[in-house]
């Protein structure tokens, strides 16, 4: 199973401003100073000792992952991450048909407000089916591409397909099954299992209620997974203040992957307004956690989700 981040921002997109890539160039040149740089050759193996705050861009599009699981490709979330994706489709492709699976967790814009840009969709010849347990779901997805809204009706290469809450079904040798979680209107996570490996993708979710009963459904969920996908939008402190929001924060779900025995947790669906250097310091203290908490034997490797990120179990 192989797995890339096309859109890792929750809420809405959020481009990379003049102003922090201005900072960014700063930084880089006084951390050069401070080396004592002097001649050009120095500068390639200076760069890439350089902090990921300064080198490496999250990525301002809203969620969107490519699972390749055997011979299915499955796409979770059609975020404005999924327009990328699309033209690299077409491309990888050659112009020639596909078949692609696209889950969504739930109908929030950041996680559909991608499909109407999702290229391969204008081609016939595609075989594209949608897939969601939130109710009326064809209709949900119709809305957003009325005239009023926007020029192109939801094309019928889309086939959707309206899942059942707790649904198990297949897409080929796929396992796949859904449970809802905590937010406003719904959202629901996916397991997926090919062969013996096992993907959980579990956004959008708080968890108030911090009691082993009341998380014993989602870490019985998450039981045993070689990768937890987890939506950690905020700060310890600010999941506090914005109670009832429907997100979590990095270090619930160290404790929930703990208890359930994750192999990795990657954390995903951040804040828009965090910049790339918080969001590098929050898991530098999510590690720090880590190290605290983790028994013996049960190290768990974290990943901060960023755009371009590729994870193979």
């Amino acid at each position: 199973m192989n797995i890339r981040f096309w859109g890792v921002r929750g809420s809405i997109a959020t481009p990379l401003t003049s102003a922090e890539l201005t900072a960014r160039i700063e930084m880089a040149v006084n951390a050069g100073l401070k080396a004592g740089l002097t001649d050009e050759s120095q500068i390639p193996v200076f760069a890439r000792e350089l902090p990921g705050h300064i080198t490496q861009v999250i990525g301002g599009n809203t969620a969107c992952i490519e699972v390749q699981a055997g011979s299915k490709l499955l796409i979770l979330d059609a975020g404005t991450g999924i327009r990328l994706l699309g033209l690299d489709l077409v491309q990888r492709h050659r112009g020639n048909p596909f078949e692609a699976h696209i889950l969504l967790t739930h109908t929030h814009w950041d996680h559909i407000s991608g499909l109407p840009f999702f290229v391969p969709a204008f081609n016939p010849k595609n075989d594209l089916t949608v897939y969601g347990p939130s109710s009326g779901l064809e209709d949900r997805l119709k809305g957003q591409q009325t005239p009023e809204y926007f020029p192109v009706p939801l094309l019928k290469t889309f086939n959707v397909f309206q899942l059942k809450n707790q649904n198990r079904f297949r897409i080929g040798d796929v396992r796949i099954e859904t449970l809802p979680l905590n937010h406003p209107g719904d959202s629901y996570a996916y397991r997926i299992a090919c062969g013996d490996k096992t993907l959980v993708y579990a956004t959008d979710s708080e968890y108030k209620d911090l009691s082993t009963k009341a998380l014993k459904p989602f870490t019985d969920f998450f039981r045993g997974a070689d990768i937890l996908i987890y939506d950690a939008q905020f700060t310890l402190l600010e999941n506090i203040e914005k109670e009832d929001w429907g997100h979590s924060n990095m270090f619930c779900g160290i404790d929930m992957a703990l208890e359930a025995g994750v192999k990795t947790l990657v954390f995903t669906h951040h804040e828009p307004v965090y910049e790339d250097k918080k969001l590098w310091e929050t898991l530098e203290k999510a590690n720090e956690y880590m190290e605290i908490c983790q028994p013996p034997g049960k190290r768990i490797k974290l990943y901060l989700a960023t755009e371009g990120l590729e994870i193979s179990i």
